[in-house]
């Protein structure tokens, strides 16, 4: 009798080790958790329960729990492939907000939630938001750059605005959560216009 509890055991394990969308689960679960109550507050257990799997499979796809984090990051915040820059010259506002509906990051506003709360935490997670930002950063640049062709759209000008803009599109989920207040872009990049004009 023990040895058909232990084949069952085995086969049960081999069955949840082949299924390809329990990985998937185990993220969608502990993206849920740690955007609720963080990374430190979640045990792996939390996370298997809600992800319907046994906890050994949880470590069978990640052996850390900083490695369901990483995979979280890397995965779920992607800086899609730069898409052409539509820029009218004399149209800083427009550019802008052309650039925020195509805005380059792909990330859930929980992915959002948990980027900012565990980057003073996490190098990895530091280091991918750093990513993300400097690359809308160098694209809200080259926007404004090609909108703004005369003198008045000096290097040290248009840095600012680009890093302003990149800041309210990175933030505006978090401010929404913390406050309540949307922030609309093409309302920022209409200031951001004004002000570099």
């Amino acid at each position: 009798m023990g040895s058909l509890r232990q084949r069952s055991s085995t086969s049960r394990r081999t069955r949840d080790a082949s299924d390809s969308g329990a990985r998937k689960r185990i993220l969608d679960a502990a993206e849920e958790l740690f955007a609720g109550g963080g990374y430190e507050a979640t045990p792996t257990a939390e996370i298997a329960r809600l992800a319907g799997v046994p906890k050994g499979l949880v470590f069978h796809y990640f052996p850390k729990k900083i490695d369901v984090l990483i995979a979280l990051v890397d995965e779920r915040t992607l800086v899609e492939e730069a898409p052409e820059v539509e820029a009218v010259p004399g149209d800083a506002a427009g550019a802008l907000s052309r650039l925020a509906r195509r805005v380059p990051l792909r990330a859930s506003p929980a992915m959002r939630r948990i980027l900012f709360r565990e980057a003073d935490t996490h190098g990895s997670v530091r280091d991918r938001l750093g990513r993300l930002n400097g690359e809308i950063i160098k694209r809200a640049r080259f926007a404004l750059e090609l909108a703004l062709p005369t003198p008045r759209g000096d290097a040290a000008r248009l840095e600012v605005a680009a890093v302003t803009f990149a800041a309210v599109l990175l933030h505006q989920e978090n401010l929404c959560q913390l406050t309540g207040h949307h922030i609309d872009p093409d309302a920022v990049a209409e200031l951001i216009a004004h002000a570099l004009g």
